[in-house]
């Protein structure tokens, strides 16, 4: 008689170990992927609870009421609740040195005081020439001028090149790219992007990013036209998607693009009270968010489709007080507030999304729920995404610097 083997497995038993070793190995060769702990837990569906008769309404503001009679802040922090502090857990935002993340004080910081001296002409705005006063005590210059940081500890580059070499004493070579592309020089000690998997992450999510606009926000919300859209570099084939998805929705095109309001800069003719200063000529991003706020929606589409890479175009709608309908990065819900978009890649067709889109124009509830993280504080990963933004870089690339021991590194 044959010996048993010291340990055998019934068939079924058999089955399930291979499949649990099956989706282990789907998961972690990346084939598999679970949702984000910031992705939308709910379908592209108007609530049948709320959904009343047809109403095509103007007055955003009287559809905050009847959102408020029927649903409530209690209702959607409920709903949402879960996501109401910020969420961490997705790896698309850096968490060290945010809001208590996990790098603390004590001796990490070898300097007390960085200046960052930031050479040749930038995307960066200028108004972030300043001193600024850091967390543990770190006090960080930021500033163009060779005179107030004579000995700098850190040199910023962004259209130029830092220097090939970097000699023992010499600063350290800061590098920054926010395009799709995130591509290093080569040449630097530190490199800045929009991506968490970089030294310092810079999201676009801040304020600093369209500084010097009239934010003026209108109450009332066009009901024949429905979507704005403005973009003067015509990409082909965001043009094309945009070209598709506007033939189905009554629209206003700005800029040189699908143009079909007459001209470039004719919102201001459109909405005078748009205007930032009498006594100068406008330019073409000073009346930007003012002229959002007429429209229930804005179409956001990124020059280029990547992961994290969720920029101005939708963060400008959202603060306008629009709804913006977006096509951009795959992980967008792990920047955002939640159920504050659309995502247009969700739909199976662009007459699908069309379709939805009309029907929340004429649905007051429905449509001010796209508003309720703003009024009721659900911020969700925006609140992380907001405070590693461009607004918040100087103290921490400061700290980078900081800890590497600047021109002692």
């Amino acid at each position: 008689m044959p010996s048993k083997p010291f340990f055998q497995l019934n068939p079924t038993a058999l089955i399930t170990i291979m499949l649990a070793f099956s989706l282990f190995f789907l998961f972690f060769s990346g084939f598999l992927q679970f949702p984000s702990s910031a992705s939308p837990f709910f379908s592209y569906t108007i609530d049948p609870s709320t959904q009343s008769q047809p109403d095509p309404f103007t007055d955003l503001l009287g559809a905050f009421k009847k959102w408020d009679a029927k649903v409530g802040c209690p209702r959607f922090r409920e709903k949402f609740g879960f996501l109401a502090g910020n969420v961490s857990g997705s790896g698309s935002l850096q968490t060290n040195g945010v809001d208590g993340g996990s790098i603390g004080c004590g001796e990490e910081l070898k300097l007390k005081h960085v200046s960052v001296l930031v050479k040749g002409w930038t995307w960066i705005p200028d108004n972030m020439e300043n001193l600024y006063y850091c967390r543990c005590g770190l006090s960080c210059l930021w500033t163009k001028s060779s005179v107030l940081a004579d000995h700098a500890d850190a040199l910023l580059f962004e259209t130029t090149t830092p220097p090939l070499q970097r000699r023992v004493g010499d600063p350290l070579r800061v590098y920054v790219d926010l395009e799709a592309g995130r591509k290093r020089s080569g040449r630097e000690d530190i490199f800045v992007s929009y991506h968490a998997k970089d030294d310092v992450q810079a999201t676009y999510a801040g304020a600093l990013f369209h500084n010097n606009r009239n934010y003026h926000v209108s109450s009332w919300k066009k009901n024949d036209i429905l979507v704005y859209w403005s973009s003067s570099r015509c990409l082909p084939e965001r043009n094309d998607l945009a070209k598709r998805l506007l033939g189905l929705l009554p629209h206003h095109s700005f800029g040189k693009c699908l143009n079909n309001v007459g001209g470039l800069d004719m919102a201001l003719t459109l909405y005078p009270e748009c205007v930032k200063d009498q006594n100068s000529a406008p330019k073409w991003w000073d009346h930007l968010h003012c002229a959002m706020s007429h429209y229930k929606f804005v179409l956001a589409i990124e020059n280029t489709m990547t992961e994290s890479y969720v920029t101005e175009k939708l963060f400008y709608a959202l603060d306008s007080g629009a709804v913006p309908i977006y096509f951009g990065a795959p992980n967008v819900w792990d920047f955002v507030p939640p159920n504050s978009i659309i995502d247009g890649s969700k739909f199976s067709s662009l007459e699908e999304l069309a379709s939805y889109v009309k029907a929340l124009a004429d649905d007051p509830v429905a449509y001010a729920e796209y508003h309720a993280w703003r009024r009721c504080g659900v911020l969700g990963n925006y609140g992380k995404a907001r405070a590693v933004s461009l607004d918040t870089l100087p103290c921490r690339l400061c700290e980078a610097i900081s800890r590497r021991g600047g021109r002692n590194a």
